[in-house]
């Protein structure tokens, strides 16, 4: 909502002071489309060639993604917390091996299977398994300092790996200006060779070709910047489901108490996702 929004604001600020200002916006639509062709065209092709095709997918999927917004809110958190409580209240009760059938076939677990949202989550559901299968191996004796090292590794990795396509659409913004200025050039070249034309004539090709130079910095500082710059908060807001996995299982191998468990995965929620204590600790008791 808020996307679409500040589109809005953007175009209507930019192109209503122009129209308000005694602007004409044929010439514009007239030259848009073949600037446009120029510089986006060129925009994707240099991205093309600068990644591979899951991160430039990846990128569109993130363009996408800054429309919807962060895919966890608050009763998320809450199913997170209470998926993985009940996952290590099945190692407490009935010891590590129990926890084989769970996280060796996720997708048959009944625990897994109250919630489909987390369970469809590839790298929540890597996250939780790749970790509690080391206990099960392990048959609960491990370090719990050692199993924190490795869960933040793997949260790291998992992160920097989104991070990429942020930066794809940073890249796309920092290079549209430039590619406008090559638009720009081409329509001047253009322009040279009609320079017997009369000046109304020469007047419309260098207007067409000042719009490459406008169309790469607009839409490179008014909408890619802006959607690399989101997508960015995105991946961070997404990111704490990993935190709260791993603040779970190291407490619970740590033997601290459930509220200080509970407390510790709460604690690196952002406030407006965070579930309230009562309503955690109820639901781990089962009310």
């Amino acid at each position: 909502m808020f996307f679409f929004v500040g589109l809005a604001v953007v175009f209507g600020c930019v192109f209503g002071g122009y129209i308000m200002a005694g602007g004409k916006m044929a010439p514009i639509i007239k030259a848009a489309p073949i600037e446009g062709f120029i510089i986006v065209g060129s925009a994707i092709g240099a991205q093309l060639i600068g990644n591979s095709i899951g991160i430039f997918k990846g990128a569109i999927g993130g363009m996408v993604k800054c429309i919807k917004g962060p895919t966890y809110k608050g009763s998320d958190y809450l199913d997170l917390i209470l998926m993985v409580g009940k996952l290590l209240n099945v190692m407490k009760k009935e010891g590590a091996v129990a926890l084989e059938a769970h996280v060796e076939n996720p997708d048959s677990s009944a625990i897994f299977g109250e919630y489909p949202k987390l369970a469809k989550d590839h790298a929540i559901v890597h996250m939780i398994c790749d970790t509690l299968r080391l206990v099960v191996i392990a048959q609960g004796n491990l370090d719990a300092d050692a199993v924190d090292d490795v869960m933040k590794s793997a949260i790291k990795t998992h992160h920097h790996d989104e991070l990429k396509y942020q930066g794809t659409l940073a890249s796309i913004a920092g290079a549209l200006p430039a590619l406008g200025i090559v638009a720009c050039v081409l329509g001047v070249v253009k322009t040279m060779g009609a320079i017997d034309q009369p000046p109304p004539v020469l007047g419309g090709l260098i207007g067409s070709a000042l719009v490459g130079t406008f169309l790469g910095v607009f839409v490179a500082y008014g909408v890619f910047d802006p959607l690399a710059s989101r997508l960015g908060q995105i991946i961070d807001e997404d990111g704490q489901v990993f935190k709260v996995i791993n603040e779970m299982i190291v407490n619970t191998l740590r033997g601290h108490p459930v509220p200080l468990v509970i407390e510790a995965a709460r604690s690196v929620i952002s406030h407006h996702n965070q579930p309230g204590f009562a309503e955690v600790f109820d639901g781990l008791r089962g009310k």
